[in-house]
């Protein structure tokens, strides 16, 4: 923060900044795993597209942000790190409500990996409940600049939990499924596979899938998927970068399937986690 490292609880933002305000701000997260960021050149290009679409800028480069990052992890000492590069509008010196005299702020930080699905909802599978939600249209908010205006997905969480789920997924404008809270999902149906194609963050792990699947040649596309076809697939899973790919098992209290995890779930997942070895997919953090 402010070109300096320091701890966490050290770390301070104005309550002026208007990322603190107005969710003014965008960034992105990578992980680290086994001391290997994973496809970062794909996180970098959605982080510096954000901020262009956004109007922001910041006094780094890709190499900078990227040293930025590698500097974060290596002083942590993490070896599974989830990182986050951010840039908020910041604030105006004069006070002014015009976006454009703020001063844009970047920071970076490093803590140890998580996940989205703990260890044993890993094994099992999730339980999620679909939310009569409605994600914030295309049309308001720029899907593809990933940002902080999550209140719909956590609406979506409180109504999952209200009917002993685990996590949610909310609806699109014309009652298809959208997205989750932080992750994409993909239906599996005789063999295929489909993940909802507009007014959804398009996901690094997301398109994680797409080029394993080329790799292995099962069908993939992005398209509509409805309710009814998320409630009758052979198989469900979400995708993010905090967790990878994540079976779902049970929907709306009602198992999918066998209410086990799938095969294709299975292959994928373990493919996905080889590639983390791998010098095409992964880049070895730079530690002392």
């Amino acid at each position: 923060m402010d070109s300096q490292y320091l701890p966490m609880s050290e770390a301070k933002i104005s309550v002026l900044d208007w990322g603190f305000l107005h969710s003014d701000a965008t960034y992105d997260t990578v992980h680290v795993w086994g001391g290997r960021f994973f496809r970062l050149d794909l996180h970098l290009d959605r982080f510096f597209g954000g901020l262009e679409k956004l109007r922001m800028t910041i006094p780094f480069n890709r190499d900078g942000v990227a040293e930025i990052l590698h500097n974060c992890v290596a002083l942590s000492g993490h070896r599974s790190s989830y990182v986050e590069m951010i840039c908020t509008r910041g604030a105006s010196p004069t006070f002014s409500r015009d976006p454009r005299d703020a001063v844009n702020r970047f920071m970076a930080f490093a803590i140890p990996y998580g996940s989205v699905a703990n260890p044993e909802q890993m094994q099992r599978g999730l339980h999620v409940a679909i939310s009569r939600t409605v994600r914030i249209p295309a049309a308001s908010v720029d899907p593809s600049i990933k940002n902080y205006h999550w209140l719909d997905l956590v609406r979506g969480l409180y109504d999952a939990y209200d009917r002993s789920a685990e996590t949610a997924l909310i609806l699109d404008m014309a009652g298809n499924v959208a997205e989750g809270p932080g992750f994409n999902v993909f239906v599996v149906s005789n063999g295929a596979l489909m993940t909802p194609a507009s007014g959804v963050l398009p996901g690094i792990t997301r398109r994680t899938v797409f080029d394993l699947c080329a790799e292995i040649d099962i069908p993939a596309v992005a398209g509509e998927v409805t309710v009814d076809a998320l409630r009758s697939a052979d198989e469900v899973f979400i995708t993010s970068t905090a967790g990878g790919i994540m079976p779902v098992t049970v929907l709306d209290g009602r198992p999918i399937a066998d209410g086990k995890v799938g095969p294709v779930t299975r292959q994928l997942t373990e493919l996905y986690w080889r590639k983390h070895e791998d010098p095409n997919w992964s880049t070895p953090v730079r530690y002392p």
